[in-house]
């Protein structure tokens, strides 16, 4: 089964569309704030090579990571879930 974090902060309004969105979403969504955690946004940098939110990280069921940055593309698949 694949897991999921999101790398985000409040005040970014793209952040702010992707989590009024999970709501709806059947999966389990680890959220790791990168301003108020300065590790989360540390481990956003080592990941993904940047560190713009939002940022979903898939970790597939087979271990391999893929990091997802637009947000509208992050909205679209986790509806899919």
């Amino acid at each position: 089964m694949s897991s999921y974090a999101l790398y985000y902060y409040d005040q970014c309004p793209f952040c702010q569309m992707v989590l009024r969105g999970l709501n709806s979403v059947n999966a389990k969504i680890e959220l790791k704030n990168t301003l108020t955690d300065p590790k989360n946004r540390q481990e956003l940098m080592q990941g993904g090579g940047r560190t713009t939110v939002p940022c979903l990280r898939i970790d597939d069921e087979n271990g391999k990571t893929q990091w997802m940055y637009e947000s509208s593309d992050i909205t679209r698949y986790l509806k899919s879930l």
